[in-house]
């Protein structure tokens, strides 16, 4: 499989997981797949993995605690500390990680504006 049918692939099986939360729909930014809920960023794909906005303390001991958590940082730049990315060789396993994105699909509807 080439490099375009594998991201392609990669991003059905996530969506298929992001996309069956209530509110939950997909744009296109640029060459980024985000995924909004209210109008907001809640998730991204970026590279290998899949940029989650979590609250901060939140981010802090997923990183610490999970070995396929770490900071998310797009293009090789640092973000918000409330950003982690969660790096899984297989898409379809983002599918264990449901309840995380329950939590962050709460958190950014709680968000403020700024």
């Amino acid at each position: 499989m080439n490099t375009r049918n594998q991201q392609s692939s990669r991003k059905a099986q996530i969506d298929a997981v992001l996309l069956n939360f209530p509110g939950v729909i997909a744009k296109k930014i640029n060459d980024l797949d985000a995924y909004f809920v209210n109008d907001k960023m809640f998730a991204c794909i970026s590279g290998s993995g899949v940029g989650l906005r979590v609250p901060a303390p939140s981010a802090t001991e997923l990183q610490f605690s999970r070995s396929d958590v770490v900071p998310f940082q797009p293009g090789g730049m640092s973000s918000s500390r409330e950003w982690i990315q969660i790096d899984r060789a297989d898409a379809a396993d983002y599918a264990q990680d449901v309840e995380l994105f329950r939590a962050s699909i709460a958190f950014v509807k709680g968000a403020r504006t700024r």
